[in-house]
């Protein structure tokens, strides 16, 4: 199994360069809101482990919320994020991407402060001195390859286009022999070199044992930490509600020039991008609660939602959640199926209990009631506050156009049923029905 894992380079943009960075990233794009993949910058096209990436502009449109909490506003410069999702290393793939689009990022990232770095003799090592890691990372289908997911549409496509031709000359009920048929179909396509199969790599060991050090050693941590932790838990719950009880409501709806921008970038393929930036609660209790939120959340999409779902969420390929601004801000990206209404409205109905979670303590969030209630429920009032800190992509990829992560599981159940035998009718009705 070949392991994902991402990056997320920032850099403050200089003082009014922010107008000429927008247009020279406008270039990289084919349409509006999609990338071309083999734009003279970053031929994103050409990198055969990158998934998704983006370009985006993180401004502070909502600094001003912070007043509602008796806090000045902070300053913030506009900030250049390129960020990305990858098979195996992060090192390896900034490494590649150095050697192959070296001028184009260097005319990119000089518009921004500190480019070059006198105490970085590269370019790699300048990405990987302003690299951000995510507090907590979300991955569809670990191990699931680029490669892999266009070998398996290829397979799909193939079968597809192979299946009416048999089935008219042995009949629907014959699903023996057009089992046979498509396998035979496929070994034949596979001598031909029209299509592959590649079987999984190994996975790294180093991967391996700190996945298994992870895995086993935050619950031990935490089990050993619980006398301390039912201590505090009076304690917690009080100062919760204290402070839930006393939250500013804000009400506030996000200009129509704002949503018509969003709007523009999103629907052009049947994934959309998502960033959303904002303030964190101020005061130390909300900064280690988010904190601690943020560990579990990353502890389970590793370890338990990592096969193609998030609670009861299947649209999501990649997410992250990024403390950024000495842990006064929190930036989160995602990419995910279907229309934003659709997004919002799955997380709503089937698991706004984790929105709760996950951002109930950035400013201007629906306020919570221990933590999980409420909160989204407040589903007007949510649907503005995500509005208004959305920030669009200047640019954004997608290694596999038309294909939504249902898809991608559903070609991977077809080529399992390539590789392994099923055992009775049903089980080869159902296969044949995949196709």
């Amino acid at each position: 199994m070949t392991p994902q894992s991402n990056f997320m380079i920032v850099a403050t943009i200089h003082d009014g360069q922010l107008g000429k960075l927008r247009a020279l990233l406008a270039g990289m794009n084919k349409s509006i809101g999609l990338a071309d993949p083999e734009n003279a910058l970053v031929p994103f096209g050409r990198f055969e482990r990158l998934h998704f990436a983006r370009f985006t502009i993180i401004e502070a449109i909502t600094a001003e919320e912070i007043k509602a909490f008796g806090v000045a506003p902070r300053p913030w410069q506009p900030a250049l994020a390129f960020l990305g999702d990858c098979d195996g290393d992060r090192d390896s793939f900034l490494a590649e991407l150095a050697e192959h689009a070296g001028p184009g990022l260097e005319k990119i990232f000089s518009f921004c402060l500190g480019f070059p770095d006198a105490n970085s003799n590269t370019l790699l090592q300048w990405m990987q001195a302003h690299n951000i890691k995510p507090a907590a990372n979300y991955v569809n289908w670990l191990g699931r390859t680029v490669k892999q997911i266009h070998e398996e549409a290829a397979l799909h496509q193939s079968l597809s286009a192979y299946l009416p031709l048999i089935v008219d000359k042995l009949g629907r009920e014959n699903i023996y022999d057009l089992r046979q048929k498509l396998l035979s179909h496929v070994e034949l396509e596979k001598q031909a070199g029209r299509l592959t199969l590649t079987p999984p790599a190994c996975t790294p060991f180093c991967w391996k044992v700190f996945n298994l050090l992870h895995k086993i050693g935050l619950p031990l941590i935490l089990v050993l930490l619980s006398p301390l932790f039912l201590l505090a838990a009076p304690f917690f719950a009080i100062r919760l509600r204290m402070l839930e009880s006393s939250d500013p409501e804000l009400f506030i709806r996000p200009t129509r020039e704002h949503i018509r921008t969003l709007s523009a970038l999103e629907d052009w393929d049947v994934t959309n991008q998502f960033n959303v930036f904002g303030d964190i609660k101020p005061g130390w209790f909300r900064l280690l609660t988010f904190k601690f939120l943020m560990l579990l959340t990353d502890y389970v999409a590793r370890h338990i939602y990592n096969h193609g779902f998030l609670t009861r969420i299947r649209s999501i390929h990649f997410a992250r959640w990024v403390f950024m601004d000495n842990n006064r801000r929190a930036f989160f990206a995602s990419n995910y199926d279907g229309s934003h209404e659709s997004y919002m409205d799955d997380f709503i109905n089937k698991a706004g209990w984790g929105l709760n979670i996950a951002f109930g303590n950035a400013v201007g969030y629906p306020t919570t009631r221990w933590l999980i209630k409420e909160g989204a429920e407040r589903e007007q009032q949510f649907k503005y506050t995500q509005r208004r800190h959305q920030l669009p992509s200047e640019v954004w990829y997608k290694a596999y156009p038309d294909l939504t992560a249902t898809d991608l599981a559903h070609n991977s159940r077809i080529r399992r049923g390539v590789e392994v035998r099923q055992s009775n009718d049903a089980e080869i009705r159902e296969w044949l029905s995949l196709i």
